[in-house]
Parts: C-alpha cells; sequence; structure tokens
C-alpha cells in the first residue's frame, strides 16, 4: 500500500516574514498538514484492514469520509507551500495572465474576485483559483473544509488556506489583513507551470 509523506518547502520556515510569520509556518507544515498526511494513511491501512475482514462490523463510510477529508488536505497544502516564495507577488504573465484577462476581464477583476472569494468562507476553507477543463476557463471557488463545494473536473492553479491555523497567531481574526499580505508571496510561475501541465 502506498503511503502519504510530508513534502519539503521549497523555502525555510522564516522565508515569507514578514507577510507570513516562521511560527505560523512551523506549526502549520509541521503539525497541522503532517496531522492529515498521518489521517490518511490511517484512513488507508483501515479500508486494507477492512478488505481481509470482508468488510464486517465496518463503518465503511465514516472510513471513506476521513480519507476523503485527510487526503484534500494533505493535497491541499503540497499546493499550497510552492504557491508561495519569498519576494513573490506582483502580477502573472504569460498564459496565466491571458487567461485572467480573458475570464475576469483584467488582472485587478481577478483579485478583487479572488479575494472576496476568500474572505466569504464560511468557518474553514480555501479559496482557489482553478482551471476548468471542459470550458477551458478559469474559475474561482471557495471550498469549505478542504473537500466539500469543490468541482470535481477542476485543476487547482492557486489556494489560499483561510483556516484560522494559517493566520491566527499573527492576524488574530483579521482574515481580511491575512488576504492582503499573502498576495506579497504568491508565486505565478509555479500556478502558470500547473496551468500549463493542465492544458497538457
Amino acid at each position: 500500500m502506498a503511503k502519504y509523506t510530508l513534502p519539503n518547502l521549497p523555502y525555510t520556515y522564516s522565508a515569507l516574514e514578514p507577510h507570513i510569520a516562521r511560527e505560523i509556518m512551523e506549526l502549520h507544515h509541521s503539525k497541522h498538514h503532517q496531522a492529515y498526511v498521518n489521517g490518511a494513511n490511517a484512513a488507508l491501512e483501515k479500508l486494507e484492514q477492512a478488505r481481509k475482514n470482508n468488510f464486517q462490523g465496518v463503518d465503511v463510510r465514516a472510513i471513506e469520509r476521513d480519507l476523503s477529508f485527510h487526503l484534500s488536505g494533505h493535497i491541499l497544502h503540497s499546493i499550497f507551500w510552492p504557491n508561495m516564495k519569498p519576494s513573490g507577488g506582483g502580477k502573472p504573465g504569460g498564459l496565466l495572465a491571458d487567461m485572467i484577462n480573458a475570464n475576469f476581464g483584467s488582472f485587478d477583476a481577478f483579485k478583487a474576485q479572488f479575494t472576496e472569494t476568500a474572505k466569504s468562507v464560511e468557518g474553514i476553507g480555501w479559496a482557489m483559483l482553478v482551471y476548468e477543463p471542459s470550458s477551458d476557463q478559469l474559475l474561482t471557488l471557495n471550498i469549505e473544509k478542504h473537500n466539500m463545494q469543490a468541482a470535481h473536473t477542476t485543476v487547482p492553479l492557486l489556494v489560499l488556506d483561510v483556516w484560522e491555523h494559517a493566520y491566527y497567531l499573527q492576524y488574530k481574526n483579521d482574515r481580511a489583513s491575512y488576504i492582503n499580505a499573502w498576495w506579497n508571496v504568491v508565486n505565478w510561475d509555479d500556478a502558470e507551470a500547473r496551468l500549463r501541465k493542465a492544458k497538457a
């Protein structure tokens, strides 16, 4: 059975300061993300054991729910880390810029929509810029938790974690300030590479 592992960050825990504090990054990566990796692996082990026992006395729905939740958390965090970089921000170029202009009217219009999407997440979740292949367009999505309200054909390009553990130690309950600061560390090159891979 394949196991999931915690990916290394492509920068140090302090590299995104002052926008995202070192303490947040260390806890977020080494504790929260690791917990999703552990949870996904535990769910896979439970399913493997259930198969051996012919699913007798097993709540498969609960295990599948755990797998969906933890695996989605692992995957989204694995995109979130390289979606950021020291001295990031600015505006994208290339194909991503062209599609943002075509689908949202302008970069500023996209940025405003994505910001509002992130601010409007109810409780815990993510804002995402995704590529939707059946219509060949970019969309923003407001994802509850990790795995609810997801559009299943879409490919995440740029994701923003707005669970409180992503910002509370630094920004308290001021999610808007965290979102505004995050724009300074966006890695547009990574989002562009994800778009080109999705379209290929």
